[in-house]
């Protein structure tokens, strides 16, 4: 492992000048990374070609920022653009890490197609910045780059207007043979488990169990302590989520979960009470003869499933469906919820901002705040960070994959977003422990390509009628 910074070149229009600047003040204030910017590396009197070659050349990562403005009908008319496409034709095949990353609405030139995006949009660049991180930690992991990550939420400030203050003056190079001993983060050791009073949000009131809209399910049913109604198919714990009209979305956060509304779920249905773990999904590895996508799994047995694709989640769920069909009553299959389902599990019906109520609280879920740098076994913050019909893990530790595609809301479900067979990006829930609490609300929404994959990405089941999109 090395503890030097991970290198980043970003690559820009000068007309593109002000949000550029802005992202890297904001990469600089991150102790693990060292980005470079031609305005704050190079000198009067130095060769400009010379220099930004060694410094692509040199760099670990290569954010390429995109506008209307840096492409037009012949592509990228810009020097630095051009360099680092050039560059890309003649260096190894998988070494080169680029990450295009659209500062407004444009559709990236040919030879970045390759390559995902991210946005990074005016009034939305939190968000935007918390998936930079994210890929760029990745970066680090896949060259053995020892990075520890800050304790506090990653990325974050204060006050999003104010500009992030720059690192204390260092020695620069436009080669990046300048190494620094990294900060170490202070990790937060969690409280002592304290008997915890009950907490006083309105939740959902869950008496006698209705009919169901089949046949109902008798085996292994009960009620647990807490008066949720708990039924295990295959060893797997699930909980009764009645029918009934809930409040998704919000007026809080970013436009993609506007506006809040009413959307009703004409079914009773049954969530998995946590995620797919690494010792469940090792079942399919074996039954598949294929390998299992977390290295030393097997000391994280009881830890969630990571690194799998949405392909992956849903083959998984086709497969399990087959094994326990017998079990489950008429009418009903094992899938992938939709997110009108996955989020009306998380907060009741009241529009709760997170599973447990509206204040945030770190000892009630994984996310960057605790200090955690990984996942955690499921259910380790349960009771405590449950939703009102008893889910576990709801907020933090892994993104989950849902069946729903990215689209506008209002939710529908007849709008063409549950068509299994289209391509686009699927919606992600629930944040992870790289994420703070922002991304961790109830009404969240992150999305990425279905082909995506990485150590935060995660899933779990439902037991409900089949999606009739």
């Amino acid at each position: 492992m090395s503890s030097r910074p991970l290198r980043v070149f970003l690559c820009h229009s000068s007309n593109d000048k002000p949000a550029v600047r802005e992202l890297y003040q904001k990469l600089r204030a991150e102790p693990w990374i060292q980005p470079w910017l031609d305005e704050e590396e190079l000198y009067p009197g130095q060769d400009w070609n010379m220099e930004i070659e060694k410094a692509v050349e040199a760099a670990d990562a290569i954010i390429v920022c995109l506008t209307k403005n840096s492409i037009n009908k012949e592509g990228y008319v810009q020097r630095e653009l051009r360099i680092v496409l050039d560059f890309a034709d003649y260096k190894p095949e998988g070494t080169l890490y680029i990450m295009p990353v659209r500062l407004e609405e444009c559709e990236p030139p040919r030879r970045l197609r390759a390559w995902q995006y991210a946005d990074y949009f005016e009034g939305n660049r939190e968000r935007g910045l918390q998936r930079l991180l994210v890929s760029l930690k990745r970066r680090a992991d896949s060259l053995g780059l020892e990075v520890e990550m800050p304790a506090q939420p990653v990325g974050r400030v204060s006050n999003p207007t104010e500009t992030v203050a720059p690192k204390q003056s260092q020695a620069k190079s436009p080669t990046y043979e300048t190494s620094a001993e990294q900060k170490k983060s202070v990790v937060e050791t969690p409280a002592p488990k304290q008997e915890e009073k009950p907490v006083e949000v309105k939740k959902a009131v869950i008496e006698k169990p209705k009919p169901l809209p089949v046949p109902q399910i008798s085996t292994n049913q009960k009620y647990t302590k807490n008066s949720f109604l708990v039924e295990t198919f295959s060893g797997i714990e699930f909980v009764r989520v009645p029918a009934g009209k809930f409040l998704i979305g919000s007026e809080i956060g970013d436009s993609s979960e506007k506006p809040q509304h009413s959307v009703d779920v004409p079914y009773d249905y049954w969530m998995a009470r946590f995620p797919v773990t690494n010792e469940l999904y090792n079942a399919y590895v074996k039954a598949r003869g294929i390998k299992h996508p977390v290295a030393g799994w097997e000391n994280k047995k009881d830890h969630p499933i990571t690194c799998v694709k949405w392909t992956d989640a849903m083959a998984y769920s086709q497969w399990l469906n087959g094994l326990i069909k017998a079990e489950l009553p008429s009418g009903l299959v094992l899938r992938l919820p939709t997110e009108a389902e996955w989020e009306k599990a998380a907060r009741g019906t009241d529009g709760l901002e997170y599973p447990w109520g509206n204040q945030f609280d770190k000892n009630k879920c994984n996310t960057s705040e605790g200090g955690k740098s990984g996942t955690t076994p499921v259910g380790l913050y349960s009771p405590q960070g449950d939703s009102p019909y008893g889910c576990a893990d709801m907020s933090g530790n892994v993104w989950e994959w849902t069946h729903s595609l990215k689209k506008a809301y209002p939710y529908s479900v007849k709008d063409g977003r549950e068509d299994e067979k289209k391509s686009g990006a699927r919606v992600l829930r629930g944040g992870s422990f790289f994420i703070n609490d922002r991304f961790a609300r109830c009404a969240s929404r992150d999305d990425v390509g279905f082909a995506s994959f990485d150590n935060l990405l995660g899933f779990r089941v439902v037991v409900a009628s089949p999606v009739l999109s």
